[in-house]
């Protein structure tokens, strides 16, 4: 019911999925369509992933047109966000395939919660990834989600032991919920030991939204401590999201410590790398996938219409 139609496309700077190590400062054609395979009670999207409207899939785009408005908007790849593009897994892999044909890369942000089968379709046609990761535990799945920890956590292992997709991963960290040390000692330990250090790790700040109106919102002090807890596990490339904080948006050189790439929100103002993708300060190669240089998309979101 959802092929071909969109609750909207959008251009948005690529380190709002959020990617830090996947084509810095470019820009990404966004977009979605509605339902989700999880009821997560802090949905900050519910009004898209909730639906039961026809009304919310207002734009309608076939796969080629789609990538045809990505290259004429010079995007340099497309996001199947918004809602969980498992949800409507043969219109992404369709625009992904017309998306290659293009030159243009493909980005899928979901909770990673799929079956092993068509979990192999869907990523052999996707470039880059972001699992969000919601919890370390089944009872925060379970009571919170409506689903299962495990198969997630699989997806993980799958995408970086079997597949060449550049995946980073966020952790949107709830107050009283999945923020305790512990836990984020545990999910940071779980992700060196599992999939290595040089994934990228994004804490984002909870507001309250949909069934959890009653919750405060993460403090920067909360972000801080999470990240602080899994660098000194190992973590190379820990991140803070959804509040200001130069330091949690910064990239760092894991060897020489310098930064190499700086952000104010979304916009990059500083990049320290050369051509090679490797630090100028001291030559080490920083993990990701990196243009010969940066980006300037900045902090711009430009809503599109196609087909009309």
């Amino acid at each position: 019911m959802t092929y071909g139609r969109s609750s909207g496309f959008c251009i948005d700077p690529i380190e709002k999925k959020p990617l830090n190590h996947y084509l810095p400062g470019t820009p990404v054609l966004s977009f979605g369509t509605a339902g989700c395979n999880l009821a997560c009670k802090f949905c900050q999207n519910w009004d898209i992933s909730k639906s039961h409207e026809m009304d919310t899939l207002a734009a309608q785009a076939g796969p080629h047109d789609i990538a045809r408005a990505a290259a004429r908007y010079q995007c340099r790849s497309v996001a199947y966000t918004y809602n969980d593009p498992v949800i409507f897994h043969e219109y992404a892999i369709d625009v992904a395939q017309a998306c290659h044909e293009q030159g243009i890369g493909n980005i899928a942000v979901t909770a990673g919660y799929v079956c092993a089968e068509p979990r192999a379709e869907f990523f052999q046609y996707m470039d880059a990834a972001n699992i969000d990761l919601k919890a370390f535990s089944q009872r925060f799945y379970k009571k919170l989600c409506g689903g299962d920890f495990q198969p997630v956590l699989e997806t993980l292992e799958y995408l970086l032991k079997e597949t060449s997709v550049w995946t980073e991963i966020t952790t949107l960290l709830i107050p009283g919920e999945n923020d305790s040390d512990a836990e984020l000692d545990q999910l940071s330990s779980w992700i060196v030991d599992h999939l290595g250090v040089q994934v990228p790790l994004h804490f984002s700040a909870f507001h309250p939204s949909w069934k959890m109106l009653d919750y405060p919102s993460t403090s920067v002090q909360s972000l801080q401590r999470a990240r602080e807890i899994a660098m000194r596990n190992g973590l190379r490339y820990v991140y803070t999201g959804n509040v200001y904080n130069p330091q949690g948006d910064t990239t760092f050189c894991h060897v020489c410590g310098e930064p190499v790439i700086e952000r104010n929100g979304y916009t990059l103002t500083g990049w320290a790398l050369d051509s090679s993708a490797h630090c100028r300060h001291c030559h080490t190669p920083l993990a990701g996938v990196f243009e010969a240089t940066a980006g300037d998309w900045g902090n711009r979101r430009l809503a599109i219409a196609i087909n009309e």
